[in-house]
Protein backbone atom coordinates (compact mmCIF):
# COMPACT_ATOMS: atom_id res chain seq x y z
CA UNK A 1 0.00 0.00 0.00
CA UNK A 2 1.74 3.54 -0.87
CA UNK A 3 1.51 5.93 1.64
CA UNK A 4 -0.17 9.12 1.87
CA UNK A 5 2.53 12.10 0.76
CA UNK A 6 1.41 13.85 3.90
CA UNK A 7 2.20 11.15 6.20
CA UNK A 8 5.41 10.67 4.78
CA UNK A 9 6.72 14.38 5.15
CA UNK A 10 5.03 14.34 8.45
CA UNK A 11 8.58 14.49 9.81
CA UNK A 12 9.80 17.09 8.00
CA UNK A 13 9.57 20.20 10.36
CA UNK A 14 11.50 18.69 12.69
CA UNK A 15 13.99 17.33 10.58
CA UNK A 16 14.06 20.36 8.92
CA UNK A 17 14.73 22.25 12.29
CA UNK A 18 17.24 19.29 13.65
CA UNK A 19 18.99 19.90 10.48
CA UNK A 20 19.06 23.77 10.80
CA UNK A 21 20.72 23.68 14.60
CA UNK A 22 23.52 20.72 13.18
CA UNK A 23 24.16 23.23 10.46
CA UNK A 24 24.74 26.07 12.62
CA UNK A 25 26.93 24.21 15.37
CA UNK A 26 28.81 22.37 12.38
CA UNK A 27 29.63 25.72 10.73
CA UNK A 28 30.75 27.46 13.86
CA UNK A 29 33.16 25.11 14.39
CA UNK A 30 34.54 24.85 10.51
CA UNK A 31 34.17 28.88 11.47
CA UNK A 32 36.16 28.61 14.64
CA UNK A 33 38.63 25.95 13.08
CA UNK A 34 41.94 24.74 14.68
CA UNK A 35 41.08 23.37 18.50
CA UNK A 36 37.61 23.82 18.33
CA UNK A 37 36.98 21.94 14.93
CA UNK A 38 39.50 19.09 16.36
CA UNK A 39 37.25 18.99 19.95
CA UNK A 40 33.41 19.18 17.23
CA UNK A 41 35.34 16.20 14.98
CA UNK A 42 36.40 14.02 18.13
CA UNK A 43 33.26 14.57 19.87
CA UNK A 44 31.04 13.51 16.97
CA UNK A 45 33.50 10.70 16.07
CA UNK A 46 33.32 9.30 19.54
CA UNK A 47 29.47 9.60 19.74
CA UNK A 48 29.28 7.60 16.53
CA UNK A 49 31.46 5.00 18.09
CA UNK A 50 29.48 4.09 20.71
CA UNK A 51 26.35 3.85 18.82
CA UNK A 52 28.23 1.73 15.78
CA UNK A 53 29.80 -0.64 19.21
CA UNK A 54 26.35 -0.88 20.05
CA UNK A 55 24.79 -1.86 17.03
CA UNK A 56 27.20 -4.15 16.41
CA UNK A 57 27.07 -6.10 19.93
CA UNK A 58 23.19 -6.62 18.98
CA UNK A 59 24.12 -7.47 15.90
CA UNK A 60 26.75 -10.03 16.38
CA UNK A 61 26.18 -13.01 18.13
CA UNK A 62 29.60 -14.53 19.32
CA UNK A 63 32.67 -12.36 21.00
CA UNK A 64 35.06 -12.90 18.02
CA UNK A 65 32.51 -10.98 15.96
CA UNK A 66 31.89 -8.22 18.51
CA UNK A 67 35.19 -8.29 18.75
CA UNK A 68 36.22 -7.70 14.95
CA UNK A 69 32.88 -5.37 14.51
CA UNK A 70 34.11 -2.82 17.12
CA UNK A 71 38.06 -3.37 15.88
CA UNK A 72 36.22 -2.39 12.77
CA UNK A 73 34.41 0.25 14.00
CA UNK A 74 37.48 1.75 15.53
CA UNK A 75 39.25 1.88 12.26
CA UNK A 76 36.63 3.08 10.21
CA UNK A 77 35.77 5.84 12.31
CA UNK A 78 39.05 6.84 13.06
CA UNK A 79 40.49 7.39 9.62
CA UNK A 80 37.46 9.89 8.92
CA UNK A 81 38.35 11.45 11.97
CA UNK A 82 41.79 11.86 10.93
CA UNK A 83 40.94 12.63 7.50
CA UNK A 84 38.61 15.72 8.70
CA UNK A 85 41.15 16.56 11.28
CA UNK A 86 44.22 16.76 8.36
CA UNK A 87 42.23 18.09 5.77
CA UNK A 88 42.22 21.83 4.85
CA UNK A 89 39.44 23.95 6.55
CA UNK A 90 38.02 24.35 3.10
CA UNK A 91 37.97 21.18 1.64
CA UNK A 92 36.27 19.84 5.17
CA UNK A 93 33.80 22.48 4.05
CA UNK A 94 33.10 21.35 0.47
CA UNK A 95 33.34 17.47 1.90
CA UNK A 96 30.30 18.63 4.06
CA UNK A 97 28.38 20.30 1.45
CA UNK A 98 28.53 17.53 -0.65
CA UNK A 99 27.16 15.24 1.74
CA UNK A 100 24.37 17.22 2.75
CA UNK A 101 23.28 17.76 -1.20
CA UNK A 102 23.47 14.06 -1.75
CA UNK A 103 20.99 13.61 1.87
CA UNK A 104 18.77 16.34 0.36
CA UNK A 105 18.71 15.81 -3.40
CA UNK A 106 17.75 12.57 -2.13
CA UNK A 107 15.79 12.91 0.24
CA UNK A 108 13.31 15.38 -2.02
CA UNK A 109 13.59 13.88 -5.58
CA UNK A 110 13.20 10.25 -3.58
CA UNK A 111 9.93 11.62 -2.08
CA UNK A 112 8.85 13.69 -5.12
CA UNK A 113 9.40 10.86 -7.84
CA UNK A 114 8.87 7.30 -6.08
CA UNK A 115 9.56 4.65 -8.56
CA UNK A 116 11.61 1.23 -7.85
CA UNK A 117 13.84 0.97 -4.79
CA UNK A 118 17.73 0.03 -5.07
CA UNK A 119 17.61 -2.67 -1.95
CA UNK A 120 14.21 -2.85 -0.25
CA UNK A 121 15.32 -5.57 1.73
CA UNK A 122 17.97 -3.22 3.44
CA UNK A 123 16.74 0.59 3.22
CA UNK A 124 13.08 0.01 1.78
CA UNK A 125 12.68 4.02 1.60
CA UNK A 126 16.21 4.25 -0.37
CA UNK A 127 14.85 4.59 -4.28
CA UNK A 128 16.52 5.00 -7.65
CA UNK A 129 15.22 8.40 -8.20
CA UNK A 130 16.57 9.34 -4.76
CA UNK A 131 20.19 8.35 -5.59
CA UNK A 132 19.71 10.02 -8.61
CA UNK A 133 18.72 13.17 -7.20
CA UNK A 134 21.56 13.28 -4.74
CA UNK A 135 24.27 12.48 -7.52
CA UNK A 136 23.31 15.12 -9.28
CA UNK A 137 22.66 17.45 -6.33
CA UNK A 138 26.42 16.69 -5.30
CA UNK A 139 27.79 17.26 -8.32
CA UNK A 140 26.23 20.62 -9.32
CA UNK A 141 27.98 21.40 -5.35
CA UNK A 142 31.22 20.30 -6.64
CA UNK A 143 31.13 21.94 -9.47
CA UNK A 144 29.90 24.82 -7.37
CA UNK A 145 33.07 25.00 -5.19
CA UNK A 146 35.55 24.00 -8.03
CA UNK A 147 33.96 27.26 -9.31
CA UNK A 148 34.52 29.43 -6.69
CA UNK A 149 38.03 28.60 -6.41
CA UNK A 150 39.04 29.22 -10.36
CA UNK A 151 36.17 31.47 -11.69
CA UNK A 152 35.65 30.97 -15.32
CA UNK A 153 38.27 28.04 -15.83
CA UNK A 154 36.00 25.77 -14.38
CA UNK A 155 34.54 25.32 -17.49
CA UNK A 156 36.83 23.18 -19.18
CA UNK A 157 37.61 19.72 -18.33
CA UNK A 158 38.66 19.92 -14.91
CA UNK A 159 34.99 21.35 -14.28
CA UNK A 160 33.86 18.47 -15.72
CA UNK A 161 35.73 16.13 -13.29
CA UNK A 162 34.68 18.08 -10.59
CA UNK A 163 31.07 17.51 -11.11
CA UNK A 164 31.65 13.68 -11.94
CA UNK A 165 33.41 13.54 -8.82
CA UNK A 166 31.26 14.75 -6.99
CA UNK A 167 28.50 11.84 -7.99
CA UNK A 168 30.72 9.56 -7.44
CA UNK A 169 31.16 10.65 -3.63
CA UNK A 170 27.46 10.46 -3.37
CA UNK A 171 27.91 7.23 -4.87
CA UNK A 172 29.92 6.43 -1.91
CA UNK A 173 28.19 8.32 0.76
CA UNK A 174 24.47 6.06 -0.30
CA UNK A 175 27.17 3.61 0.05
CA UNK A 176 27.75 4.09 3.79
CA UNK A 177 24.02 4.84 4.38
CA UNK A 178 23.21 1.38 2.73
CA UNK A 179 25.96 -0.40 5.51
CA UNK A 180 24.65 1.39 8.44
CA UNK A 181 20.91 0.27 7.14
CA UNK A 182 22.59 -2.98 7.03
CA UNK A 183 23.94 -3.20 10.12
CA UNK A 184 20.44 -1.56 11.76
CA UNK A 185 18.74 -4.48 10.51
CA UNK A 186 20.73 -6.96 11.89
CA UNK A 187 20.98 -5.12 15.35
CA UNK A 188 17.27 -5.27 14.79
CA UNK A 189 17.18 -1.48 15.79
CA UNK A 190 15.18 1.42 13.63
CA UNK A 191 17.95 3.66 14.92
CA UNK A 192 21.30 3.84 16.04
CA UNK A 193 20.03 5.87 18.96
CA UNK A 194 17.57 8.76 19.64
CA UNK A 195 19.62 11.05 20.74
CA UNK A 196 18.78 13.83 17.30
CA UNK A 197 15.14 14.35 16.96
CA UNK A 198 13.96 13.67 13.21
CA UNK A 199 17.23 11.84 12.52
CA UNK A 200 17.84 9.22 15.28
CA UNK A 201 21.32 9.05 16.18
CA UNK A 202 24.77 10.75 15.05
CA UNK A 203 25.74 7.65 13.50
CA UNK A 204 22.54 7.88 11.33
CA UNK A 205 23.41 11.07 10.25
CA UNK A 206 26.99 10.42 9.48
CA UNK A 207 26.96 7.25 7.93
CA UNK A 208 27.42 8.78 4.64
CA UNK A 209 30.40 11.31 5.87
CA UNK A 210 32.44 8.66 6.68
CA UNK A 211 33.29 6.99 3.39
CA UNK A 212 33.72 10.51 1.68
CA UNK A 213 35.80 11.92 4.45
CA UNK A 214 38.18 9.22 4.49
CA UNK A 215 37.76 9.07 -0.22
CA UNK A 216 38.39 13.03 -0.15
CA UNK A 217 41.12 12.68 2.14
CA UNK A 218 42.89 10.07 -0.01
CA UNK A 219 42.33 11.77 -3.28
CA UNK A 220 43.63 15.05 -1.61
CA UNK A 221 46.95 13.92 -0.11
CA UNK A 222 47.68 12.24 -3.52
CA UNK A 223 47.03 15.40 -5.20
CA UNK A 224 48.99 17.15 -2.79
CA UNK A 225 51.28 15.34 -0.79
Amino acid sequence: MRVPLSVRTSDLPVRVASAAVMLVVAGAALWAGGVWLDLFVGSVALACLAEFVRLVWRAARTAAWRAAGTAFAALYIGLAAWSLAELPVGVVLGVFAVVVATDSGAYFSGRTIGGPRIAPSISPSKTWAGLGGGMLAAGLVSFAFFYSNVGDRAFSIMGLVALVAGAGLAILAQMGDFFESWLKRRAKMKDSSNLIPGHGGVFDRVDGLIPVSIAAALLWFKVHP
